[in-house]
């Protein structure tokens, strides 16, 4: 069922209002975990705080609270990073971390926004970004920065692509659907609320968006360990999932 128009407007106000609070937060100096750790508590409190005002019948996850699985009595369900990339928003002058604010209805990310606050950027399923044109020359293939996955290297050599690393998986999903990147892979461990606001965007941008498998994502688990991704220009998806089952990548 699709979202209403008042809850890709919520997901989007609320990404950016939370986006302003870290930048202030960043803004007073220091560095390290402290301003981490505090960049987390504070645009959790946001969020958390204006969704069960703003939609108090639905379920939440989110990264930095406790999860006490009442959710899971829900068909409609806010799933939420506060700030995807903590380390990334720990040091000066990184732009690759990101808010996320996702809801999901059967488990199927319906509405979603990523902001990208360093680069003054709210990406939403409010006015989709429709698919940029391909570029001439190899695929860029994104990876993490910090937790690259075993098979990237296979794979990028697979595709005879060029493998570009950045930070929070919302940066990176993002990169994909500005035409920064033609492919993110990830597989090695995330949860849902790193994946889900992203996917919700690029699917609405009309990318591919599975499990490195082929499977569908889906969400609300009851474990919400969510482990691998793969979001790219629909033209390389068959490609990519091939060139991932070829390095192992479906038994990481």
């Amino acid at each position: 069922m699709p979202a209403a128009p008042a809850d890709h407007h919520l997901a989007a106000e609320l990404a950016l209002l939370a986006g302003y609070r870290l930048l202030g937060l960043r803004a007073e100096g220091g560095g390290g975990d402290h301003v981490g750790a505090r960049g987390d508590r504070a645009a959790d409190d946001l969020l958390v705080t204006a969704l069960r005002r703003a939609r108090p019948r639905d379920g939440l996850l989110t990264e930095e609270s406790v999860d006490d699985g009442r959710r899971l009595e829900h068909e409609r369900v806010w799933i939420v990073d506060p700030l995807d990339g903590t380390r990334e928003f720990s040091e000066p002058g990184r732009a690759d971390w990101a808010v996320h604010v996702a809801l999901t209805e059967g488990g199927a990310p319906v509405a979603g926004a990523v902001a990208l606050p360093a680069r003054d950027l709210v990406l939403s399923t409010v006015s989709p970004v429709p698919v940029p044109p391909g570029r001439d020359g190899p695929p860029r293939l994104v990876v993490s920065r910090s937790r690259p996955p075993a098979i990237a290297a296979p794979v990028a050599e697979d595709l005879h692509a060029e493998v570009v690393e950045l930070g929070s998986a919302g940066a990176k999903a993002m990169a994909v659907v500005l035409g920064d990147a033609e492919v993110y892979l990830h597989a090695g461990g995330m949860y849902e609320w790193d994946s889900c606001a992203p996917v919700a965007v690029a699917l609405h941008a009309g990318l591919h968006c599975s499990r490195i498998d082929g499977r569908p994502l889906r969400y609300n688990n009851p474990d919400p360990l969510l482990p691998d991704l793969l979001v790219c220009r629909p033209e390389l998806a068959l490609a990519a999932l091939e060139a991932v089952a070829r390095a192992g990548g479906a038994r990481e």
